[in-house]
């Protein structure tokens, strides 16, 4: 028994969620298949990409999963590091951006109050 958040991955687990849903399990693996495989974007970068894209989720299985794929695709740990902050700035400014929304709220509510 695990006292983790996030259980590691086992046979059981993996066979329960083949068993409880084959047809989509066999249709995400194609459409992931699909998508990482070399395009008009390298492996290398595609798996970059998803190493950024898993810390803004902040999926632990795909943060693990995605940099060793990025590692073994080619990318250094320096590559993969810089995606990191890629993405680190993606959701601060992210949230920067959307302090318009607050700023708008603020303005509308106490319009009435500079009368």
């Amino acid at each position: 028994m695990h006292d983790h958040l996030y259980p590691d991955p086992d046979d059981e687990l993996a066979r329960m969620r083949r068993e409880l849903a084959p047809q989509q399990l066999d249709a995400f693996r194609a459409f992931s298949r699909q998508v990482f495989a070399e395009g008009a974007l390298d492996r290398r970068t595609k798996q970059l990409i998803a190493v950024a894209v898993a810390h803004v989720t902040q999926c632990p299985y795909c943060i693990r999963n995605h940099t060793e794929a990025a590692l073994q695709a080619g990318a250094s740990g320096q590559q993969v590091m810089e995606a990191v902050w890629v993405a680190s700035e993606m959701r601060a400014g992210a949230a920067y951006a959307h302090s318009l929304l607050a700023l708008d709220t603020i303005r509308k509510s106490t319009a009435g109050d500079a009368a």
